[in-house]
Formats: structure tokens, C-alpha cells, sequence
């Protein structure tokens, strides 16, 4: 079988992890068709739209995408082409696990974590304008349907994947309608699964809750803006975005993506670390039925991390991006021959 991805390889760093993913991806067997498309500043210079039609066209067509990082303006230009993708293929939940990679050295070993996040509404609705000159007003829209649309997905995952605890991270003890109306939601869902641990947190306590114990928690279900900012500081507990994964699920169709920026100061200088595209490139294995695969790269990704002689300079390595996924390959095909050995 031939699996059909639309491919976004993004800006800066984007096309160099991309493809060093591509490579891994395509040295496990498994068969794509890759349709490959520009987004953002450099879409916009070829066909005058940061989201191409064709792009659009494609992942209708697809229904799976793998993106790299795109770079946005800050305080000005074009929107957001992740939050813009998200809300035009409802891509509602957004998904980081959060767990160690071998012997990179943080504070909390063993950490394993699912942050689920509504990708579709709050704060990043992006509904704001200039009251008078000087003032401005941002609306943070919360609905009934997205935010229990989110929680279902939560308590799904948990209840599919054994996990014990989910915490719902929220402000409500100041935004009393709007977080509220979300742990509402939340509680309802709660309720059709009675053998989950149902919990809910405060966001700023759970700021610190987090680096002091991360242990405590299991999954954790949000709204936007809080599920942006607890993701990164979660990624912070393993070593940085530079190492997490992230998956955008919709009901039609799903984006697998690196979570963090361009880096456009290192670009095209074969340094930049792929392992976070690589590993969201894992999640999407899981998603197309690949699992052989996906775990093929996941037990050479801890082998290469384990042995330390190659990795990129991010992680105290001095192998580039190319050496990197070499490397990564090498040991996907000694696992190959030893397990035809063990066979024979």
C-alpha cells in the first residue's frame, strides 16, 4: 500500500528536518507519495496566498500532512499559517506526549505526560480590534460544542490507552462564563467514564505544580491559549521543543507537525535537530496503521540517543542534520538484520 501525505517542509530549519525525515520515513519501507507544498511568506511570493489552494486541495485530498515549522510575523503581517490550517480542517485537538528520550540530562527522568489542547476557539480566535486609538480588545470565545468535542477526545485517548488521570487546566476562578462554561463541559464528559481519575487545576498553580512534581499528572486537557504556553513549559521538563513531537486531529483529517520555530539564524548550515519532526512523524505512522514501522524508528531513535556519538549539537553532539538521520537509518537496518537472524 502507498500512502499519500501532503508534505509542508515550511521555512528556516523546516526543509532540512523535513527531509531528513523523509529519508528515515522511506528507509523503513513503507511506501508514500509525497505532495509537496509551500506555505507562509514564500507560498505568498509564488501564488499571492500564504495557504495555497492546491495546499488546501491536497490535504482534503490526503486527509494526513506532515509540516514542518513555519515562521510568523510578530505584531504584524500575515496570520499564523498553524492556527490558520487548524481552523480550516477543524483540526481540533491538538496532541504533545510528553515523555524522556535516553540520556539527556533534565531535572525529572521518566517523565511521561499527554497535553491535549482545543485548537479551534479561545483567545486565538483571533477576533480583536482597536476600540480607540491606544485601546485595543481581543474576544476569547469558548463554546459548549469545541469544548466538549476536546474533552470527549481526552477521555477517549485515556480510556484507549490506558492512561489514569485527567486534570482540567483552567482560570475559572476569575473568567467565572468563559472557563467556566469549559469545566462544565468537562465535568459532563468526565462523568461517561467513571474509571478515569477526573481532576482540575488552576492554570498559573498548575505552572508550578508542574516544575515541581510533574510525576503528578497524567494527561492534561485545555483551551488554547493555556494548552500553547503548558505545552512548552512541559517540553522544558525533556530537554526543549527541539525533542517533542505534536499531532493536530480533526474528524476528516490530521496535521503532524514540530512544535517549534523556523531558526532561521541556523538555517541551510545542516545543524538543526530533527528529531522532534521525526518523532510527530512517528505519531503519524501510528495514525496511517503503520505501528511495525513507527516502532522501528522509535527503538533506533533510543539506540542513537542512548550511544550519544552522533547526536547534533543541540544535545551535546557534533553530527549534522544529514549524519543525524544516517545514523538513525544505520540502526533501523541492523535491527532489520538481527531480527532475520533471530528468525533464521
Amino acid at each position: 500500500m502507498t500512502h499519500k501525505v501532503t508534505l509542508i517542509p515550511g521555512d528556516g530549519i523546516g526543509p532540512e528536518v523535513v527531509q531528513a525525515a523523509v529519508r528515515i520515513l522511506e528507509a523503513t519501507g513503507v511506501k508514500f507519495e509525497w505532495e509537496s507544498f509551500a506555505a507562509g511568506a514564500e507560498a505568498f511570493e509564488k501564488y499571492h496566498e500564504y495557504i495555497p489552494k492546491e495546499l488546501s486541495a491536497s490535504i482534503e485530498r490526503t486527509r494526513v500532512g506532515l509540516k514542518g515549522p513555519v515562521t510568523t510575523p510578530i505584531g504584524g503581517g500575515f496570520a499564523s499559517i498553524n492556527v490558520e490550517l487548524r481552523k480550516r480542517f477543524e483540526l481540533f485537538a491538538n496532541f504533545r506526549p510528553i515523555r524522556n528520550l535516553p540520556h539527556i540530562p533534565t531535572r525529572y527522568p521518566g517523565v511521561d505526560l499527554i497535553v491535549v489542547r482545543e485548537n479551534t476557539e479561545g483567545l486565538y480566535s483571533g477576533i480583536e480590534h482597536e476600540v480607540v486609538p491606544g485601546v485595543v480588545e481581543s474576544l476569547k470565545i469558548i463554546t459548549e460544542k469545541a469544548s466538549t468535542r476536546i474533552s470527549r477526545f481526552a477521555f477517549e485517548y485515556a480510556r484507549k490507552n490506558q492512561r489514569k488521570k485527567v486534570h482540567s487546566i483552567h482560570k475559572a476562578n476569575i473568567m467565572k462564563l468563559s472557563d467556566g462554561l469549559f469545566l462544565r463541559c468537562s465535568r459532563n464528559v468526565s462523568k461517561e467514564y467513571p474509571e478515569i481519575t477526573y481532576g482540575e487545576h488552576i492554570v498559573d498553580n498548575t505552572c508550578m505544580q508542574l516544575v515541581m512534581n510533574p510525576y503528578q499528572y497524567d494527561m492534561l486537557l485545555m483551551e488554547n491559549l493555556y494548552g500553547d504556553i503548558l505545552s512548552d513549559l512541559c517540553a522544558g521538563l525533556v530537554g526543549g521543543l527541539g525533542l517533542v513531537p505534536g499531532a493536530n486531529f480533526g474528524h476528516e483529517c490530521a496535521i503532524f507537525e514540530a512544535v517549534h520555530g523556523s531558526a532561521p539564524d541556523i538555517a541551510g548550515k545542516d545543524i538543526a535537530n530533527p528529531t522532534a519532526v521525526l518523532r510527530s512523524a512517528l505519531l503519524m505512522l501510528r495514525h496511517i496503521g503503520e505501528h511495525e514501522a513507527a516502532l522501528k524508528i522509535r527503538n533506533a531513535i533510543d539506540e542513537v540517543y542512548r550511544d550519544r556519538s552522533k547526536l547534533t549539537r543541540d544535545v551535546g553532539g557534533t553530527a549534522g542534520t544529514s549524519e543525524f538521520a544516517d545514523t538513525i537509518i544505520r540502526a533501523m537496518e541492523t535491527q532489520s538484520a538481527a531480527a532475520t537472524e533471530e528468525q533464521a
